[in-house]
């Protein structure tokens, strides 16, 4: 069993450019304003399945000056997102021609994660995806891994988990899976191929 990440593995995403119309298209003064207000931080609760409203709500209280901005975060996710990562489309792919399970768990807002998916058809090759969301749970708290070993009658020790997160990487192993901290696909692929003893790039024979 092969699970994936999906931000930052198979969809990239930049929080910035959601916000680069407020800044006049300032790329400088949008990455201090998103550290100004430790963004990361602000965005993981919504990845733990806070609301808006109360994001918002939150947000405003604690960043004042930057009220009139936080908005645009959700107006403009559909910015935020720069496209599937095709290299890493490609791998996963070629797992699912050679009848490797795929599963996926992502830290990812619920209504957000929704709007995105229907925009990529490879989300299809997935037997499962786990949504931090809507679990209410996120990486790398070893109860998210739990949720998709149960929900799906999994062993830890058959999975290989692929995340660009190290953090994340560490925490599925803390619960006994493989884990690979993503790169590259280049790199992803040979690692992949060394645990599975799959030639990915050579007609999907498993060795």
């Amino acid at each position: 069993m092969v699970v994936f990440d999906l931000g930052g593995v198979l969809i990239g995403w930049d929080p910035a450019r959601a916000f680069l119309p407020a800044f006049s298209g300032d790329k400088e003064a949008t990455r201090s304003f998103l550290n100004d207000v430790d963004f990361e931080s602000w965005n993981m609760e919504q990845d733990r399945g806070r609301s808006w409203i109360e994001a918002e709500r939150n947000f405003r209280e604690n960043h004042p000056q930057y009220a009139h901005i936080i908005g645009q975060y959700h107006d403009n996710f559909d910015i935020s997102i720069t496209g599937a990562i095709a290299g890493t489309v490609s791998i996963l792919e070629r797992l699912h021609a050679a009848n490797i399970p795929l599963y996926a768990i992502t830290n990812w807002a619920a209504d957000t994660f929704e709007t995105t998916r229907k925009n990529y058809p490879f989300m299809d090759l997935f037997r499962d995806i786990v949504v931090s969301g809507e679990e209410h749970q996120v990486k790398p708290d070893p109860e998210i891994y739990q949720v998709l070993l149960q929900r799906n009658d999994l062993k830890a020790e058959d999975c290989v988990f692929i995340d660009d997160n190290q953090h994340n990487v560490d925490g599925a192993r803390r619960v006994g899976m493989h884990a690979i901290h993503f790169t590259s696909p280049e790199a992803l692929e040979s690692a992949l191929e060394s645990l599975l003893r799959i030639q990915l790039s050579a007609g999907n024979s498993v060795g």
